[in-house]
């Protein structure tokens, strides 16, 4: 008997762990659509005016933090889903997938320190919008 409900609370939690992947994975969509619809919208206004190299950058700079977010629910839902893969290739895959994110997160992470520490050095500069 405790075999069986053993075999079914996998069940459950393989059920809810699915869906949870895919709601995180949503999450990361919604997040990175936000970011790209602002990125699009400041950076056309930005160019359409007088843009100085600073405020390019603080529309690439928001939107790199944007990316870091959404690259990171990803991640979550990689780290969920390798619980539930019963393969070795899945397991692969996922493991793939999930060191191809970690590197663009780590290289945007470093991107956006470069940037904070050059913006410390040029106090007068303000970012566009606040941060």
């Amino acid at each position: 008997m405790a075999n069986g409900q053993d075999h079914v609370m996998r069940e459950l939690l393989v059920i809810a762990t699915e869906w949870s992947i895919v709601v995180i994975d949503f999450l990361a969509l919604a997040i990175i659509l936000v970011g790209t619809v602002e990125a699009f919208i400041v950076g056309a206004r930005t160019m359409l005016g007088s843009p100085t190299g600073h405020e390019r950058r603080d529309v690439w700079l928001r939107y790199a933090r944007w990316l870091v977010a959404g690259l990171t629910f990803q991640l979550a839902a990689d780290i969920a889903e390798t619980s539930i893969s019963n393969d070795w290739e899945s397991i692969g895959r996922i493991a793939a997938v999930a060191i191809i994110r970690t590197f663009l997160n780590y290289f945007l992470e470093r991107d956006l320190t470069e940037v904070r520490e050059k913006q410390r050095e040029a106090p007068e500069h303000r970012p566009y919008p606040p941060t």
